[in-house]
């Protein structure tokens, strides 16, 4: 019999690798399982389009049903994996048991949760699946107040989408300031002015401690004292990887589960993609955790390519973006471990501008606000290897596409 590959979870990774699976001529069953009812879906949507009431609220699916028919993929939705037997080489889910040969894990990640008090009210909500949007998408058009717990991606792009209804909507951040994970402290600046000019009331330093009931209202409750009322509330704290299944199964687990260059973990038949591993990075001389629906996408092609022999070691660069009211965010490279970062451009409310994060002189990411031309010269040079200048990078007067002529001559020369 031809070689069984199992795919537990269903997100974008999923569907990727079952295209890549059969583009790649895995001639062997393939069983596509996931937790929820849907098969997979955009799920960048769920906290822009799909929260407004007046939007069209249909889900926009990866592949139609009759992709994994015409295919012969197996599609097991609603259905959850409880462990995984690696002796037999079986996942348990219920009182059923399915072999697999091959076994992928695209099994995304989980929302922190932090220790508040209250935290589990039925008003508190998240959104990682399409049932979470739906419920927040009600509670918006109900409600008039809410209070947003986190101001990383999530929680600024859901404060776009409710400020865009004219909800009143208040933003609590336990750092210093919003994004500061993953941007430097001029571009948090410029987001911190952008919601305020939206009418967003913004307050970073702030420590949730409680949520408590006040009539049909909230009473979220920080560790100073200050009290903000809402009709509902909405957790956007982070996430950490969904590696509790590989855990059990005795798999290296260390902030997601670890993985080779061709996306391997400790046990050779076992694969994991996108949000829930943890890969070495070369580029970037660490392990790395990615949460980016481009990093699952080209995760599952290095799985395809590794399942069918054809390796090909993962070392693409990383990309990211977040849309909030008309501002685009768009995140070439990873700029952690930065020392450095050159501002092109005002990062004012109405402008463009980019801005480059150094390890001494090596390039290491480029963040573009509503500027394509930056994005597209610095991925460039990312994916080039190449490292432009400091002082070229800081010149004003040198345009990006002749930064990158420029940087190409002196790396040539």
């Amino acid at each position: 019999m031809k070689p069984h590959c199992v795919i537990v979870g269903a997100g974008h990774a999923a569907a990727q690798l079952c295209a890549s699976l059969r583009q790649a001529k895995w001639e062997g069953p393939i069983t596509l399982i996931g937790d929820e009812p849907q098969l997979p879906y955009h799920r960048p949507p769920l906290s822009k389009t799909q929260l407004d009431p007046t939007s069209d609220a249909e889900l926009q699916f990866l592949r139609p049903a009759e992709f994994y028919a015409k295919n012969d993929i197996t599609t097991l939705t609603g259905c959850r994996v409880d462990a995984i037997d690696r002796d037999e080489k079986k996942v348990t889910l219920g009182d059923r048991r399915i072999p697999y040969d091959k076994l992928v894990l695209c099994l995304g990640s989980v929302n922190r949760r932090p220790p508040i008090q209250g935290i589990d009210h039925s008003k508190v909500h998240v959104l990682q699946k399409a049932e979470h949007a739906e419920l927040l998408r009600e509670a918006a058009g109900k409600g008039s107040r809410a209070v947003i717990i986190g101001g990383g991606f999530i929680g600024l792009e859901v404060a776009a989408s409710l400020r865009k209804q004219g909800l009143e909507v208040t933003v609590l951040e336990l750092a210093p300031r919003v994004l500061s994970r993953v941007t430097s402290p001029e571009v948090s600046a410029f987001f911190e002015k952008l919601h305020a000019e939206h009418g967003v009331k913004l307050l970073t330093g702030v420590q949730v401690t409680e949520i408590l009931e006040m009539g049909d209202a909230l009473v979220v409750r920080a560790s100073d004292g200050q009290e903000f009322i809402a009709d509902f509330a909405v957790l956007g704290a982070g996430a950490a990887a969904n590696s509790g299944l590989a855990e059990a199964a005795g798999l290296e687990v260390e902030n997601g589960i670890l993985v080779d260059e061709f996306n391997t973990t400790s046990d050779p038949d076992i694969h994991a993609v996108g949000d829930c591993c943890n890969q070495n990075r070369p580029r970037y001389g660490k392990r790395l955790r990615l949460e980016s629906v481009q990093n699952a996408v080209d995760q599952a092609k290095t799985v395809a390519l590794a399942l069918t022999g054809n390796p090909k070691a993962h070392d693409e660069l990383p990309w990211f973006w977040s849309d909030q009211y008309d501002v685009k965010l768009q995140i070439a490279g990873v700029s952690t471990d930065y020392d450095q970062v050159v501002v092109r451009g005002k990062p004012e409310p109405g402008s463009s501008f980019s801005a480059w994060y150094f390890k001494g002189t090596k390039l290491l990411a480029v963040d573009a606000v509503n500027d394509a031309i930056a994005y597209a010269v610095g991925t460039k040079l990312l994916k080039l290897g190449l490292d432009p200048s400091v002082a070229d990078v800081s010149d004003p007067d040198l345009e990006p596409k002749q930064l990158l002529a420029k940087t190409k001559e002196i790396h040539h020369a």
